[in-house]
């Protein structure tokens, strides 16, 4: 099964869904550092939506100034553009299997898409 985390090493979620993905048999992974190589708009929104999540709600809050810039209360649209602009707004770790996406937060929800 392929795998895709976008990760983000200075996170610790992050680090343990991408051990659990490294432990898992099986597994062809791919890891993107989203910080360097951010997702397209188009991207986030069909991840968001297989992962049966709005954009609002993979939204990173803290220690960002979303809040303050009234993100969580905007559309869909403005929050995809400004995340895929200023990819810190990304909340992480998200990951893509066959099965479907998930924003892995806690990590265990990675075991939904294996």
């Amino acid at each position: 099964m392929k795998a895709t985390i976008w990760h983000n090493p200075n996170c610790g979620t992050s680090c343990k869904t991408l051990a659990i993905l490294q432990e898992t048999p099986g597994i062809a992974l791919e890891v993107i550092e989203y910080l360097r190589h951010p997702p397209s708009a188009e991207k986030l929104a069909q991840l968001y939506r297989d992962a049966g999540i709005t954009p609002q709600q993979g939204l990173r809050t803290k220690n960002t100034d979303a809040a303050q810039r009234g993100l969580p209360q905007a559309d869909d649209a403005a929050v995809l553009a400004a995340m895929a602009a200023e990819p810190i707004l990304i909340e992480r770790p998200l990951v893509e299997t066959d099965k479907g996406a998930r924003l892995c937060r806690p990590q265990d929800k990675v075991y939904e898409i294996l």
